[in-house]
């Protein structure tokens, strides 16, 4: 369109440029002279313009001194013409041969005009002709993009490669990609050419704007510019919401005020339950204790003064405190704990709880208001401690870890025991611990073993279905392998059982710490401490306990020992995998009393006596193993 523009442009410019000239060369232009020149001068130029239209050889400037003589020869009726009359003869014929002169020169010089026209035209056209050229291969044939399908097997085409773009002469090509953000992972979908997209246009990247799409896509122009993709959302964009429905509104009423109305629904019911189920927990008072044993007098009336903490449990904390002239052991629980500082004042009530490797009770009461009341359960205090701590700083000899054991496995045979009513007594049910360990074993100051800590304990009385039995109660450390399995029978054979496994790590830690046997005594360890360490959890101990059936090990030097070995036994028995298969505790206490009473009549053991020794008592009649606890 220019190139046209400017020889149209051209040639009106040189036409009227030329016209112009002519016309004022045939006017006279300034050097024309008036008419008053009268007749005789225009004679004389018509004269000269018929002489310079003869042949003659002229130039641009002029014809030749042939012609010019023909215009100034004198004339006969004036012989001596003057210098005035002679510039006025001359100058229109000059005026004339010019004139004629250019009028020649035109002719001569219009066909190479022409040619310079379509010249002018050629170049026009081969510009516009590159032009269209250029436009076609961007539209057609001239693209070449990155190609690639993931579903190439279902469709039966290549993988991947390079595919050449064709389409319409009138249409633009672009190449473009497809692909999924799997979180984070980016899965190529598609790439290859695209047709004529006014999204596309102009863009020399591949940068696909959406938001969040299931399937980015993006395209451009210009071969190969697939090759890499980018995500950049669009900020401008808007995200417009449609408004919500009538039908939509309610519904998020619902959905909010549904829940709100079910928990305060619950919230009632179980507030409601539990009022109702038992009254509620102030002060216990305890001159109505139902055992047959006079009553204690009230706590409050009787000064009490906490001295210092001797240990610290799951639930609370225990004080070493005196009340009057004596020492007694405050246990003391946090408001929030009040369910077990409920079930153990529960279980200390209960009758027939009164036995000598039972912990005394004392009393328990509440002291404080509201978030900062504390619970309290007073029982009888022993200076040794726990038998934990016992161990942790002392050895025992073998009639010392007899007496231990012994009396252990009796106050847990009286607490597994279901006592009917007697003559002047109530009935008493079996009762599981659920959280028999060392820590909670007491020792008095002639190392006789009370058992105590009942936060967790659980009763069965017959026709009352046991209370809130939870399956992985506890300590990991002592948990039976069904416990750790998850695979409790909620019966009462079952829960004694439980007990019955940790009765056996006891006996182990007992044994530990024996100096009985030869050599030197080890450093006291927790069961399963070398193998998990001091702090396990409950996927360490299904490991070890569950799958691959480990025990604590026993040393070399306790299976050379006849009493010992004779223990090592029952401590199999007790902590066997089957818990079917378990001893009672019943059967524990007897045992360890008949090896007892054995290994003490016998003389000890010299080194030519050991294996007649280690035979005698291998053969001895034990008490059988009970198959029901």
């Amino acid at each position: 369109i220019a190139c046209l523009t400017s020889l149209k442009s051209f040639s009106s410019e040189h036409r009227g440029g030329r016209e112009e000239r002519l016309q004022r060369e045939q006017h006279g232009g300034p050097e024309s002279q008036s008419g008053a020149e009268g007749p005789k001068h225009r004679e004389t130029a018509a004269a000269g313009a018929a002489a310079a239209a003869g042949p003659a050889g002229l130039s641009v400037r002029g014809g030749t001194k042939d012609d010019c003589s023909r215009c100034t020869r004198k004339d006969p009726a004036d012989p001596a013409p003057t210098r005035a009359r002679l510039r006025v003869l001359v100058r229109p014929c000059r005026r004339r041969i010019r004139i004629r002169a250019r009028v020649q020169l035109e002719a001569r010089l219009r066909p190479n005009r022409a040619g310079e026209m379509r010249l002018s035209w050629g170049g026009c056209a081969l510009l516009l002709g590159a032009v269209c050229a250029g436009l076609s291969g961007g539209g057609a044939g001239a693209m070449e993009c990155l190609y690639y399908n993931v579903n190439y097997e279902v469709e039966n085409t290549n993988r991947s490669g390079v595919e050449r773009c064709e389409g319409e002469e009138d249409k633009r090509l672009h190449c473009y990609a497809s692909w999924r953000n799997n979180s984070g992972s980016i899965e190529l979908v598609k790439k290859g050419c695209w047709l004529d997209d006014f999204n596309c246009y102009d863009r020399q990247e591949c940068v696909a704007t959406e938001q969040n799409p299931q399937v980015f896509f993006c395209c451009c122009e210009g071969s190969f510019c697939n090759e890499k993709m980018t995500h950049l959302p669009d900020p401008s964009r808007p995200v417009i919401k449609a408004p919500p429905t009538s039908i939509q509104v309610l519904n998020m009423v619902i959905y909010s005020l549904l829940p709100v109305s079910m928990l305060s629904v619950l919230l009632l019911a179980a507030v409601w339950m539990y009022r109702h189920r038992k009254p509620p927990y102030g002060h216990v008072d305890i001159s109505e204790d139902p055992s047959p044993q006079p009553a204690s007098p009230l706590l409050t009336l009787k000064p009490l003064q906490l001295l210092e903490i001797k240990a610290r449990g799951r639930f609370g904390c225990v004080w070493k405190a005196q009340l009057l002239n004596e020492f007694v052991a405050v246990k003391i629980f946090p408001i929030q704990n009040k369910e077990s500082w409920q079930n153990e004042t529960e279980v200390f009530q209960t009758p027939g709880m009164k036995h000598q490797n039972i912990l005394r009770y004392i009393g328990a009461e509440r002291r404080g208001n509201h978030l900062e009341a504390e619970l309290w359960i007073i029982t009888e205090f022993h200076e040794r401690g726990s038998l934990s701590d016992f161990l942790k700083g002392n050895v025992v000899s073998w009639s010392e870890m007899c007496h231990i054991a012994e009396s252990m496995a009796c106050g847990l045979a009286y607490l597994h025991e279901d006592l009917p009513r007697l003559k002047g007594e109530e009935h008493k049910p079996a009762i599981a611990h659920r959280d028999f360990k060392s820590k909670n074993i007491i020792l008095r100051s002639d190392l006789t073993a009370v058992i105590g800590d009942f936060g967790l304990a659980v009763l069965f009385e017959a026709g009352k279905p046991p209370g809130e039995t939870h399956g992985q109660v506890g300590t990991r450390r002592y948990m039976a392998p069904e416990v750790l399995e998850g695979a409790i029978n909620f019966q009462r054979d079952a829960f004694l059982r439980i007990d019955m496994y940790a009765v056996g790590l006891v006996l182990w830690e007992l044994v530990s710490r024996c100096k009985a046997a030869d050599g030197p005594v080890d450093q006291y360890l927790l069961p399963f401490e070398e193998e998990v360490g001091q702090h396990p959890s409950l996927e360490d101990l299904q490991e070890v306990v569950v799958h691959k059936k480990m025990r604590p090990a026993f040393k070399e030097p306790w299976l050379k020992h006849s009493g010992l070995a004779q223990i090592c036994e029952t401590v199999e028995e007790c902590w066997d995998h089957d818990a079917e298969a378990r001893l009672s505790a019943g059967c524990v206490e007897e045992r360890i009393s008949q090896i007892r009473r054995l290994h003490t009549t016998l003389t000890p053991p010299t080194s030519d006596l050991v294996s007649t020794t280690v035979t005698m008592v291998t053969n001895v009649d034990l008490p059988p193993k009970e198959s029901s606890i």
